[in-house]
């Protein structure tokens, strides 16, 4: 008797299994995706759900599991409503993006490295040298301005004639105007030119004719318009009373180019020009070797012989 006392308590009473009604919902909408043949001809048939009921519920009992028809009917009425559905999740852009992150990461570094790099040597080789030239114009055209100033009035107050005086002022409105397009070279170049124009209205020098020993004194060129004939040239320079050689501007006949000598050749009768050889022959001085004068607050000489009026810079 203990024996069968002992097998009824380890036997378990083959009592109808317990769900959850939830989870025998979901079991049910479960089954009827499964069977797809049953939803094809009962789901589609509103009408006949008490036989897709039916069905079920034989299901079920031959599984051994007992389940109430308001369950059967819950389960149905999800599945119409998709209620536990599972949608899968489509991957966005960056979802993907992160996903693949080890097929394209090293790929896109790289490429933005060398696009950092390429960024970096342009802004040092191009950008960084615009704007540090752009300043250094803009500092040049602020200077340039102010000294301008002195120049305009220390050049007005030396020049004696009004076209000398008109001159000044011309240079001065052209680099105004060239500071006002931001245009440094021409500036520049006009502030040079303004400096050069004050200088040689400062000067005050005698001219006279070289006369040194292995330097010509004068010469002499064939004349291309008259053939036969020559143009006689006395070399000179201009000296201060201090004894130094003045540099002057000299624009030549032969190519019209203006250059700043410290001897240049003007043009004389050739009379004059064998007078002054015939001096020199003598004992290898000019006695008579000054020939001019220019005095301050004008641009040319005012000379004591004959000349013809041309120039040269080179003999």
């Amino acid at each position: 008797m203990a024996e069968a006392a002992l097998t009824d308590q380890v036997q378990p009473e083959k009592d109808p299994r317990k769900l959850d009604d939830v989870m025998l919902a979901m079991d049910v909408v479960d089954t009827l995706r499964h069977d797809q043949q049953m939803l094809a001809r009962d789901l589609s048939k509103p009408e006949r759900e008490q036989d897709l009921i039916n069905r079920l519920r034989e299901i079920y009992k031959s599984q051994g599991i007992d389940v109430p028809d308001r369950i059967l009917r819950e389960g149905v009425k999800a599945l119409e409503d998709e209620r536990f559905a599972y949608t899968p999740y489509k991957p966005g852009f960056f979802a993907r993006a992160y996903v693949n992150r080890g097929r394209w990461g090293k790929p896109l570094l790289a490429l933005m490295a060398l696009f950092g790099f390429i960024g970096a040597f342009y802004y040092g080789g191009v950008v960084y040298p615009q704007k540090l030239q752009a300043r250094q114009a803009q500092q040049d055209l602020q200077r340039i301005g102010r000294e301008l100033q002195d120049l305009h009035q220390g050049a007005l107050s030396l020049a004696a004639t009004q076209p000398l005086k008109e001159k000044v002022e011309a240079l001065y409105q052209d680099a105004g105007a060239a500071i006002e397009a931001g245009d440094v070279q021409a500036a520049k170049k006009l502030e040079d030119s303004l400096k050069t124009l004050k200088y040689d209205l400062a000067q005050n020098y005698t001219v006279r004719i070289v006369s040194r020993p292995g330097e010509n004194s004068g010469v002499f060129r064939l004349n291309d318009k008259s053939p036969g004939a020559r143009n006689y040239y006395l070399i000179v320079e201009g000296v201060r009373a201090d004894g130094e050689v003045v540099p002057v501007n000299i624009t030549s006949e032969e190519n019209q180019k203006t250059r700043r000598v410290k001897k240049w050749g003007i043009r004389v009768p050739e009379r004059v020009y064998q007078s002054v050889a015939a001096d020199k022959r003598d004992d290898q001085i000019i006695q008579k070797a000054i020939v001019g004068h220019k005095k301050r607050g004008v641009l040319k000489p005012e000379y004591t012989i004959p000349t013809l009026g041309g120039q040269i810079t080179e003999w």
